[in-house]
């Protein structure tokens, strides 16, 4: 019973250290370019991301990750932005990014 309780613990503990958080990723990765809630356009030549749809953001984080994408030209600089986004996060911040209208 012990086992099955420390088990327990230490996934819970595990699944709320590793969950995504889009707030302190955008801290940390994007409001420097971006702003605090993704409402500006980086060098006033890049679309606003929180005008996007979650669909548009998963999407364009997914082909910078893959290096695909080069919008503006700005390829490199967002796959090194993107280059340590899991999955997860990526879901996380294109669910998260169009609340911040």
């Amino acid at each position: 019973m012990n086992k099955i309780v420390l088990s327990m613990a230490v996934l819970g503990v595990s699944g709320f250290v590793f969950a995504s958080d889009p707030a302190g990723i955008i801290a940390k990765q994007c409001k420097t370019c971006h702003g605090a809630k993704m409402e500006k356009s980086y060098l006033n030549k890049t679309a606003v991301v929180s005008n996007l749809t979650e669909e548009e953001i998963k999407k364009d984080l997914l082909e910078y990750k893959a290096g695909t994408l080069n919008r503006y030209k700005m390829g490199a600089q967002m796959k090194a932005q993107t280059a340590k986004l899991t999955d997860a996060d990526i879901e996380a911040l294109a669910k998260y990014i169009p609340t911040l209208k």
